[in-house]
């Protein structure tokens, strides 16, 4: 027997913001970030009374920050609301770091009274005009009834084809008025419709490129992990015999331990996944978008290589790289396909050999110093200790890369950090989105001491929502990349990167109810991380690393991949 249902009514009389939180419950929103103000009192009024479980952010870059990591770990849009004018503006950084990283999140901003825009009202900003260049798409909603349709737009945009920030500004008087409105309006946008499988001609172009190929390889993006292409990709990297390498961002997206796994590419990747993008005959770039970071100087990039980029995003095909086999594609469709294609692997023996050599001849090197916390030996033991399975978040700068070289992912959707834009004060904030995502996941926040105060007050949400993060600052008394810039290309003048003088991290923690420790040696450091990482409550530990340690290997600006600095010790 049929339970009877009610059907919700189509059309109900409702204020702006109930409408708002209305149309939120239907995107299966469960957790917002934000930061209340004048302009949005209308909505934190109507969450009152209609509650979805809210993050108060103790600044709006820590709210948007927190939304990226939810959103990186749950792949759902990190949901953001913020005030006008200064509210607004404060996520200009986060806006920008999610746009350059494609990940999805919706953003509503308060904005002044309909009747007063343009007349420099208090709190007023054309947040429209401002994150026109740094959104996918942005609205103003100057009428309630487009509300709910807005809304459902906004979240297809935001996750649909390439992800990416969508903002929706509502002013006070939209927010606070009643009229009947409908959730009835199916979303139709014939000017956005992404191309998710790829064209078949030129799959097919691409596997006889591939049964040819004697050098090839795959470097893999973020596009495989948005397009939850893992499995996929490994899959068409085993039966075509092709080696990996990943971008910053893609890390996770292949099994780091598997044999045809080469390592990071890039100004701080290993030497033999920079030497296989250098030597290819056929480099398969899959989600990624061949940014500078990666590619070093783009005359000497992938010289012998014929070129195939897949990706969901035209816009980024051939762009920066010349391209002869273009497949305007989603990641794991793509790869599909690819499987689908009947042909013979690669002819890569002893392409696979010659790299092999490579790995062996010139790995990840770093020096055992007792005295002092070796900052490559603190992210292996880190790894040790949490077996590889902790979801790890970091800041932008030298420990950064030392957890993307030495902390191996060989799963995806565990590394959250900031490419694009390298964003100071993105890690600590991204760790508590990631921790609300995934719960019952070690979530462990890996900062340098100077991005970690620039969001240090967030804090407090880690004892006012039990939240279990651990956090690792790697404190070498300086913003440490520019430090070593400064020693390599300014013949040592470190103008403004050491600090003087900093806080006592420990009391920091403890101020905010959160255990705090220092480590000043390799052996408290492990004793301190075997002890904490497995509690089940947040943990400040500032580990005070080598400060003189730098960042190797390296291509050093306007360097090719090939002319790799600091391989050896």
């Amino acid at each position: 027997m049929k339970a009877n249902v009610k059907a919700e009514p189509q059309e109900q009389r409702l204020t702006g913001a109930e409408t708002l939180i209305h149309a939120l419950k239907q995107e299966d929103v469960d957790v917002v970030f934000g930061y209340p103000g004048g302009a949005v009192l209308p909505i934190y009024d109507a969450l009152y009374r209609n509650p979805i479980k809210h993050v108060l952010a103790r600044h709006e870059q820590g709210a948007i920050h927190s939304a990226e990591g939810y959103a990186r770990i749950s792949g759902k849009p990190g949901v953001v609301i913020a005030t006008s004018g200064p509210g607004a503006t404060n996520l200009v950084t986060g806006i920008t770091d999610a746009m350059m990283d494609s990940l999805p999140l919706v953003i509503f901003t308060g904005q002044v009274a309909s009747g007063v825009i343009g007349t420099d009202a208090f709190q007023e900003a054309d947040v429209t005009g401002v994150t026109m260049p740094i959104t996918k798409h942005n609205y103003q909603v100057r009428d309630l009834k487009d509300l709910p349709r807005i809304v459902k737009e906004a979240f297809h945009i935001a996750k649909t084809g390439r992800p990416g920030p969508v903002l929706v500004d509502i002013p006070k008087d939209v927010s606070a008025s009643v009229s009947d409105v409908s959730f009835d309006c199916p979303v139709h946008l014939p000017g956005f419709q992404p191309t998710k499988r790829p064209n078949l001609l030129q799959i097919k172009k691409l596997n006889e490129a591939i049964e040819t190929a004697k050098k090839p390889v795959i470097l893999a993006g973020a596009g495989v992990l948005h397009a939850k292409g893992s499995e996929q990709l490994r899959a068409v990297a085993e039966a075509k015999h092709i080696p990996v390498v990943h971008t910053l961002l893609g890390l996770g997206a292949f099994p780091a331990e598997h044999p045809l796994f080469l390592g990071m590419g890039g100004m701080h990747g290993c030497y033999a996944a920079n030497m296989a993008l250098y030597e290819s005959d056929l480099l398969i770039s899959v989600g990624a978008r061949f940014d500078d970071r990666l590619t070093g100087n783009l005359k000497t990039f992938a010289p012998e290589a014929t070129v195939a980029h897949i990706d969901i995003d035209p816009a980024e095909i051939g762009k920066n790289v010349a391209t002869q086999i273009p497949i305007v594609a989603d990641a794991k469709e793509a790869m599909l396909s690819l499987l689908d294609e009947q042909g013979t692997p690669a002819l890569s023996e002893d392409w696979l050999q010659h790299l092999d050599g490579y790995k062996l001849e010139y790995p990840y090197w770093n020096k055992e110093v007792k005295q002092v916390i070796s900052p490559q030996q603190l992210m292996k033991d880190i790894h040790l200790i949490t077996q590889g399975e902790a979801i790890v978040t970091t800041d932008v700068g030298q420990h950064q890369m030392w957890a993307a070289q030495y902390y191996t992912f060989n799963e995806p959707h565990k590394w959250v950090t900031s490419g694009g834009l390298g964003t100071m004060g993105f890690g600590f904030p991204a760790a508590i989105g990631a921790q609300i995502a995934e719960p019952d996941k070690k979530v462990i926040s890996i900062v340098g001491d100077g991005g970690f105060q620039m969001t240090s007050e967030e804090m407090i949400l880690l004892k006012e929502m039990n939240l279990p993060v651990k956090v690792v600052i790697v404190n070498n008394g300086a913003m440490g990349m520019v430090r070593q810039w400064q020693e390599a290309f300014y013949e040592k003048r470190y103008s403004q990167s050491v600090f003087m003088t900093q806080p006592d991290f420990v009391k920091l923690a403890e101020c905010y109810g959160v255990r705090g420790y220092q480590a000043s040696n390799i052996d408290e450091a492990r004793a301190l991380l075997s002890e904490v990482l497995h509690d089940d409550e947040p943990v400040l530990i500032d580990c005070r690393v080598c400060p003189e340690e730098n960042v190797f290997p390296m291509v050093a600006p306007g360097t090719g991949l090939h002319e790799m600095i600091g391989v050896r010790p």
